[in-house]
């Protein structure tokens, strides 16, 4: 049987912190978005323990995925709606 990959994840400590998390490398094939895979990821990486012993959890989304992002209750780090000078927004959550 042949297997497709259709999308990938990461989870780890921020910098190295005990009480802060960042989701990375978060990603699905264009041609197998709005199929429900990104919203299945965010859940199982939501169930990590890197997630679970957090108190926020930190993404930096690509520009396309920042509404996502904010429909699974991540919202602008600090209330900053722009781009950081890494070209990225910064979206986080707290638990």
């Amino acid at each position: 049987m042949k297997k497709l990959l259709v999308g990938c994840d990461a989870i780890a400590g921020y910098w190295g912190s005990t009480t802060e998390s960042i989701l990375l490398t978060i990603f699905v094939l264009p041609e197998y978005q709005c199929k429900g895979i990104g919203t299945q990821i965010i859940h199982t990486l939501e169930q990590d323990e890197y997630f679970l012993r957090a108190k926020r959890i930190e993404i930096p989304p690509s520009i396309t995925a920042v509404d996502f992002y904010r429909k699974m209750e991540y919202d602008y780090k600090n209330d900053i709606a722009e781009l950081d000078d890494e070209q990225v927004y910064r979206l986080e959550k707290f638990r």
